[in-house]
């Protein structure tokens, strides 16, 4: 995977949610290099965040 720090953390949640099938994806997707992915990423950060908080409570 290319260093892309807001796409680690993503790939970094998504496996501590133990959602690994789509971690492999977004790893596909950084790898492609798709700017539709790029253009997502703050969105998908960010409703990973508020899953993270939601399985914590």
């Amino acid at each position: 995977m290319r260093h892309d720090p807001a796409s680690a953390a993503i790939v970094i949640m998504l496996r501590s949610l133990k959602m690994y099938g789509m971690a492999q994806a977004v790893e596909d997707l950084v790898e492609q290099g798709s700017p539709a992915f790029g253009t997502a990423t703050p969105i998908l950060s960010q409703l990973l965040k508020a899953e993270v908080t939601e399985r914590e409570v």
